[in-house]
C-alpha cells in the first residue's frame, strides 16, 4: 500500500491553496474607477491609474466607453445594463481592454442614495494575466529580436456569476456569437465574453485553427474530415458527434497542420 508522506501532504495543501480564487483574489491588486450616473469618470484608484492610459486618453469627466477600443465598448455597455438588473448582481466578466496582452476580471456595481435612487457605478477590475497566461517566444522580431507574446493556458467563462477558468487542452472547440464565444469542452460550451480574433490571438497555433469565421477547432481532437458536394466539415471526438464546418479558404492551411496536403493533391 502506497502511504502519503507529510511533505506530500504539505504540497498538496500549498498547491490546492495556490489554485484557490480567494488566494489569487488576495494577491491581486485591485483596480477601481468611480462613474457619476451618466457614466462619466468621476476618479479611479492609484493602481487603475497605472494600469489605463490616463494620460493619453484623459477619461475624466469622459464617458467610461469613449476610452476603450471599439471592439470593447459592447462589452462595456453590457456590463453597465447588467448593473441596472434589479434582481440579480452584475456577472463578472473577463475582457480585452486597453492594455496590450492583458485580461481583466470586471465587475460593476451600481450606487444609490437613501431613497434608492442610482447616484453613479463603481468598476472593479483584477489583471488575471498571470494566472490564465504564459509567455512563449514567437518568431524573430523586425531588428532580430524574438517577439514575447503570451498565449492562454487556461480559458476564463463565465457561469452563473462565477468565473471557471477552462484548461485549454479540454478545450474541443470555439464557436463565435457577435462579440462573444463559447467554449466547448466534453462538458459542454461555457460562456466567454472574449471575441473569437482575441482567442485566436491567445491560443497556440499549432494545436488550434480558426478554420471558419464562427469556429477555432482544437486539432488533436478532429476525428474525422467530411466531404460532401464540394464542401468539408470536421467531426469531432466526443460521445454526440458535432461537425463543424471548414471555409474554402481554410482548407490548404487545415490539410498543412494536419499532414495531409499531399493526400489530398493525389485525389484532386
Amino acid at each position: 500500500m502506497k502511504t502519503c508522506s507529510h511533505a506530500d501532504t504539505s504540497q498538496k495543501q500549498t498547491n490546492a491553496k495556490v489554485n484557490s480564487w480567494l488566494y489569487l483574489l488576495e494577491r491581486f491588486d485591485v483596480g477601481v474607477v468611480h462613474l457619476d450616473s451618466n457614466i462619466r469618470v468621476l476618479g479611479m484608484n492609484d493602481y487603475a491609474r497605472r494600469c489605463l492610459p490616463v494620460q493619453e486618453k484623459m477619461p475624466f469627466g469622459k464617458i467610461v466607453t469613449d476610452f476603450h477600443p471599439e471592439a470593447a465598448r459592447p462589452k462595456v455597455k453590457f456590463l453597465l445594463g447588467q448593473a441596472e438588473c434589479p434582481v440579480n448582481n452584475a456577472p463578472p466578466m473577463a475582457m480585452m481592454i486597453n492594455i496590450p496582452e492583458r485580461v481583466l476580471l470586471i465587475k460593476v456595481s451600481k450606487l444609490s442614495d437613501e431613497l434608492g435612487a442610482a447616484t453613479g457605478y463603481t468598476l472593479v477590475f483584477y489583471d488575471i494575466t498571470e494566472v490564465v497566461s504564459q509567455e512563449v517566444d514567437d518568431a524573430p522580431g523586425a531588428k532580430g529580436q524574438e517577439v514575447v507574446k503570451r498565449q492562454f493556458r487556461k480559458i476564463p467563462t463565465v457561469k452563473q456569476n462565477r468565473v471557471l477558468l477552462v484548461d485549454v487542452q479540454s478545450v474541443s472547440f470555439i464557436r463565435s456569437e457577435g462579440h462573444y464565444t463559447w467554449v466547448h469542452t466534453a462538458q459542454g460550451g461555457q460562456f466567454c465574453n472574449l471575441t473569437i480574433g482575441d482567442l485566436e490571438s491567445r491560443l497556440d497555433p499549432h494545436c488550434f485553427l480558426r478554420v471558419h469565421r464562427s469556429y477555432i477547432v482544437n486539432l488533436s481532437q478532429v476525428d474525422e474530415i467530411v466531404r460532401d458536394d464540394g464542401r468539408m466539415t470536421l467531426r469531432m471526438m466526443g460521445s454526440t458527434p458535432v461537425e463543424i464546418p471548414v471555409s474554402r479558404s481554410s482548407v490548404a492551411r487545415l490539410m498543412d497542420q494536419l499532414g495531409l496536403t499531399d493526400a489530398i493533391s493525389a485525389k484532386v
